[in-house]
Parts: structure tokens; C-alpha cells; sequence
């Protein structure tokens, strides 16, 4: 029976293989979007400016109280109206790295106010300047501090690259779906994509614990 699944599954292997490298390209993309984001507008939220802070606090509310497909919809299909067209891996990227990027600033500002606030005067008081104290002495340990929540959010980008679908970017959903509907066969080629998204996550995963031990040390 696995020899007759094999014979069935094998004339696809190379496009399993095409789409998880897609995959991995929207995922490593998109995670580096979401967290250069994620750290300016942690950071702007405690600017001294009201404005800048007024502004960081409304896009995060607005991205964690809607859902990611409808942010997905929103940049491929709406801002074409104000002539903003991007192809569909790049609304992809842009869609999911503005989404994960609320999420990891507000990680960002948790592991800011775990920070004891006198290593921040000491460092003042030596006459560091504040981007100077940031880059040495206060991001290096935030990010210690912050290393779970982060590996989390970045095991969900890889998740939703599947939404990305609907904007006929042909990742490992779309691409099962292509080959569901002309083989009727749906239980192996999910449970396959299922297994291709759980090894991607997993060793994400597993080289967080691998940071995790090191930092440890």
C-alpha cells in the first residue's frame, strides 16, 4: 500500500520541493520585515513625541484587532485603488511582515520593561548616547529575554504563509490544491503538506532552543 502511495506521489516531489522553498523564502522575508518593524515601533511607542506614540499605538491596535487575511486583502487587492500594485509575493511579504510586526513590538516593549531601569541611568551616566546604550548594553539582553515569544511568532509566520494562497501565490496550500483537484486525493497531499509545514516548524523550533542553551551558558 506505501509503494502504491509512492508511485501516486512521486511525480510531484519536485513541486513539493519548489513550494517549500517558496515557503521559506516568504517566511525568512517576512520574519525580517516583522521584526525591523516590530523594534521601530516598540521603540516609537516611547518616544517623548505624542504624535509618534499616538501613531505606533493605533497600528498596533488596528493589526491585532483584525484578522490577517483581511490585512492580506487589503494590501494585494486595495491599495492598487491608490496605485500601490505589488506582485504577489511582495503583498505577501509586506501583508505578513506589518502583521507580525504589531505582535513582535509589543513582545519587544515587554522585554524593554523587564530591563531593570538602573542599568539604563548607569549607562546614561557614563555618557552613552541613548542609540549607543540600546545597540550594547539594553538590546542584546532584551533579546534573551524576548527569544521564546519571538521563535512563536516566527513558527506562525511560517504557518500563515498559507493565507497567501488566496492571492495565487503558489506555496504548499495552493499548490496541494492544484493537485487535489485534478487527482480527487485530498487526505495524502494534505497530510503531506501537513508534514512539510511541521518540519519547517520544528526546526525553527529546534535552533531557538539550540540560542536558548547558549544564552543560558
Amino acid at each position: 500500500m506505501l509503494a502504491d502511495w509512492w508511485l501516486g506521489f512521486q511525480p510531484y516531489v519536485g513541486g513539493f520541493v519548489a513550494a517549500s522553498f517558496v515557503v521559506l523564502a516568504l517566511s525568512v522575508c517576512s520574519i525580517a520585515v516583522s521584526w525591523a518593524s516590530g523594534l521601530v515601533v516598540a521603540l516609537t511607542k516611547r518616544s517623548s513625541v505624542r504624535l509618534v506614540r499616538y501613531v505606533s499605538a493605533f497600528y498596533v491596535w488596528f493589526i491585532r484587532g483584525t484578522p490577517a487575511l483581511v490585512q492580506i486583502f487589503i494590501v494585494y487587492f486595495g491599495l492598487p485603488q491608490i496605485g500601490l500594485r505589488m506582485s504577489p509575493f511582495v503583498a505577501g511579504v509586506v501583508a505578513l511582515g506589518l502583521n507580525g510586526g504589531a505582535y513582535i513590538a509589543e513582545i519587544v516593549r515587554s522585554g524593554l520593561l523587564a530591563i531593570p531601569k538602573g542599568q539604563m541611568e548607569s549607562a546614561q551616566a557614563l555618557g552613552m548616547s541613548r542609540a549607543h546604550m540600546m545597540r550594547r548594553i539594553i538590546l542584546p539582553q532584551v533579546f534573551r529575554v524576548i527569544l521564546p515569544p519571538i521563535t512563536n511568532e516566527a513558527i506562525t509566520m511560517v504557518k500563515n504563509t498559507s493565507l497567501l494562497s488566496t492571492i495565487t501565490v503558489v506555496e504548499l496550500t495552493l499548490y496541494s490544491q492544484t493537485i487535489i483537484s485534478t487527482t480527487f486525493r485530498p487526505f495524502e497531499f494534505y497530510i503531506a503538506t501537513a508534514l512539510i509545514y511541521l518540519a519547517l516548524t520544528t526546526i525553527i523550533s529546534q535552533a531557538a532552543l539550540g540560542l536558548e542553551r547558549r544564552y543560558a551558558q
